[in-house]
């Protein structure tokens, strides 16, 4: 009876310890693509803010500040679209994960049952045969 209990728990138990781990392979996996998405926009926006403030610091009179101020308006208007399409992006990975996440656990807690739901029947035999 006890060794049934014990086989409960370690069985119970190592279903966890394997939906634990991939739960955070999913989770390392969604981070790095999230940081990658992120890295790659900052890297962006920093060559063209970088461009833009070279061009910048070559105007010397009112002339080249007019003549720079729609190329300001363009960053300013370029680096807000850059910054929605990514934060898009990462919604995107995150509602993935999520849903990848979800089918984990579902999946887990489906198993978990039909493991108990087994054990109870076989110890509901076990208990009205003697």
């Amino acid at each position: 009876m006890y060794e049934q209990f014990n086989s409960q728990f370690m069985a119970l138990g190592k279903n966890f310890a394997d939906a634990t781990m991939k739960a955070q392979g999913l989770a390392l996996e969604s981070f790095e693509r999230i940081a990658g998405l992120q890295l790659k926009a900052i890297e962006n926006r920093l060559t063209a803010t970088t461009a833009f403030w070279s061009e910048a610091s070559e105007v010397r009179d009112f002339d080249g500040a007019k003549a720079i101020w729609p190329k300001g308006v363009q960053l300013a208007k370029e680096s807000a679209e850059k910054a929605y399409s990514t934060s898009q992006e990462v919604l995107g990975v995150t509602l993935k994960t999520n849903e990848a996440l979800g089918s984990l656990i579902k999946g887990s807690l489906e198993a978990t049952n039909e493991t108990v739901a087994k054990q109870v029947s076989a110890v509901k035999k076990a208990a009205s045969g003697k």
